[in-house]
């Protein structure tokens, strides 16, 4: 963890302001980033608690009903995707109460490394992986098309938000806790987004990624709601509440 932490800190002075918070050019594969999954009517049930769409070597990917969920009333769905060294079971645990609150069906998947593929390279079999488990959630959850969220923390921020971004048009809300940067420029749509970042950030710091983050976003016409507190690179519970509650309104 301590080494990854340290080689995105190198980054972020390297690199400078507008690579590391603003935007990285275009990124090959899977060139624009945009997924083929799409709400369609279910073909099979599902039932609340936890369910392992893919295990790749103990790396889960976990889709999580839970108890309120009802087919007959479509259900907001998220997709939280972990931070560096993260992976899907731990992104379950922090995410599980917030989700029992609000009544929100959660995706949890890992990554195939360490990091997702485009915060070091191409989108490319995260993406496509993604794709897959999205496919296999829309097609036994009852989800409300008008509450469809992706987002994550930390590098899960920074490539959900990017995701969210350039899938704007399918993706309704976006949910990116301590971001670093934005990855490629092909927007579509206006989805809803909320971004959260602490002053102390000493990872991922917030004069030059939430707040770069924020300023963009507002330059480009969107209305970021951008919950600012005291605090390091983290994401409470509280947060995490906040987050979803504000998902469920916005």
């Amino acid at each position: 963890m301590f080494a990854i932490q340290l080689g995105r800190r190198k980054l972020l002075q390297t690199a400078g302001i507008a690579v590391a918070a603003a935007s990285v050019p275009a990124l090959g594969a899977a060139e624009s980033g945009r997924f083929t999954a799409r709400l369609t009517k279910p073909t099979q049930s599902i039932t609340p608690g936890e369910h392992i769409l893919a295990d790749n070597n103990g790396r889960r990917s976990i889709l999580y009903v839970p108890p309120s969920y009802s087919a007959a009333t479509p259900a907001p769905f998220f997709m939280m995707l972990h931070g560096a060294s993260g992976n899907g079971d731990r992104t379950l645990t922090q995410e599980r109460n917030a989700a029992d609150e609000h009544g929100v069906i959660l995706l949890s998947p890992s990554s195939r490394s360490g990091t997702w593929d485009a915060i070091r390279g191409d989108f490319a079999y995260d993406l496509e992986a993604l794709d897959a488990l999205l496919l296999q959630a829309f097609d036994c959850c009852s989800i409300d098309p008008a509450r469809l969220a992706v987002g994550g923390f930390s590098d899960g921020a920074s490539y959900g938000i990017s995701l969210g971004l350039i899938n704007g048009d399918f993706f309704t809300h976006v949910i990116a806790h301590s971001p670093g940067f934005i990855i490629a420029d092909n927007w579509h749509g206006k989805p809803k987004v909320f971004v959260s970042h602490g002053h102390q950030d000493e990872i991922l710091p917030f004069d030059r990624c939430g707040a770069v983050i924020n300023e963009r976003l507002k330059k480009q016409g969107y209305n970021p709601r951008f919950d600012v507190f005291d605090g390091g690179h983290t994401a409470s519970p509280e947060l995490r509440s906040a987050a979803l509650a504000w998902f469920k309104s916005a």
